[in-house]
């Protein structure tokens, strides 16, 4: 008897025109809960983030450029027009230019500098104004790979460094009428400085930088005690050469030799550093009452671990349990 071609052979389903084919196994994902990825995505996940931070960077200078220039302008130049007419003017002697606009008068030393000046401020304008969205764009990047508590360092250190170099940017808004005028009396007589608009920027942010890390000095120091680099015993032993080098270095850092210019620097920082000694003290505190409970691990050991966490909810527990 012969088997027809229609008729499937024996062992093999039939599969008619209408049918469906055999649907493929699906592959299972492997989990992944702590969210890793190949060093190929880190990249792509990188110039991701770059790209968008150079796109807010620039819409930011675009707006600074359009809108925000002359206001930042005219604050940055505020310092240098309270200077007493009497110091420029023994020096501008016969500048129509200089007498007509109250001695507040910066000069350019070639064509371009006037278009540099508006594409400097411009950018610096962008950078500050756009911080938030760009710092954000980065702590997108780096959040993934940080555990719970180091997060939390994160949040602090980065809402704790951004005030302090504000505060440090304001003082050295103030102090700089001062140093202006100190420098400019050392002048000797009939000498005619031109004060150009890139120097005197330059110097306006030199003094923001100097202020600035200046009133970071006490985050460091907290640093290196939350790292285990600087206990509270160390501190105290150092305190006076610390406060003694904060004093030298706010008299070398001012340009101005009054007294008011140099305070105005150095006791925010020693109260600054006063407050630091403080935390690691209850730091330092906080790890020996850690010590018998772990004493087979370094305090970075238990950190890392987080068996620093809830203790007493633990203990608790246990109770309960009990």
């Amino acid at each position: 008897m012969s088997v027809s071609e229609d008729t499937p052979a024996q062992g093999y389903p039939s599969q008619s025109a209408g049918s469906r084919k055999p649907r493929k196994p699906r592959i299972k994902k492997e989990p992944n809960p702590e969210a890793r990825m190949p060093l190929i995505e880190h990249i792509r996940e990188l110039r991701n983030r770059i790209l968008k931070i150079m796109v807010l960077l620039l819409v930011g200078s675009v707006i600074a450029w359009f809108f925000l220039y002359l206001p930042v302008w005219r604050f940055i130049e505020a310092p240098y027009c309270k200077l007493p007419t009497s110091t420029l003017e023994k020096a501008y002697t016969g500048v129509t230019s200089i007498k007509n606009n109250g001695g507040c008068t910066l000069f350019v030393s070639s064509l371009f500098d006037g278009f540099f000046l508006k594409l400097k401020l411009s950018i610096i304008i962008g950078v500050v104004v756009t911080s938030p969205l760009w710092m954000y764009q980065l702590w997108a990047f780096v959040a993934p790979g940080l555990r719970m508590k180091e997060k939390r360092y994160a949040y602090f250190f980065a809402g704790t460094a951004f005030p302090l170099f504000a505060i440090g940017g304001m003082v050295a808004y103030f102090a700089m009428t001062k140093g202006l005028r100190f420098l400019l009396d050392l002048l000797p007589p009939g000498s005619a400085p031109l004060i150009t608009i890139d120097s005197y920027i330059s110097y306006a942010l030199a003094m923001l930088m100097i202020f600035g890390l200046a009133f970071e000095l006490p985050l460091v120091m907290v640093l290196f005690n939350v790292m285990g680099l600087l206990t509270h015993k160390r501190f105290a032993r150092w305190r006076r050469m610390i406060i003694f080098g904060v004093f030298a270095f706010a008299a070398v850092a001012t340009p101005a030799p009054d007294f008011m210019s140099m305070l105005l620097l150095a006791v925010p920082c020693v109260l600054l550093v006063e407050l630091a000694e403080v935390f690691a003290w209850a730091n330092d505190r906080r790890r020996a009452r850690l010590g018998p409970v772990y004493a087979g691990l370094t305090p970075e050991e238990v950190s890392a671990y987080g068996l620093d966490e809830d203790l007493t909810t633990v203990g608790s527990d246990d109770d309960d349990a009990d």
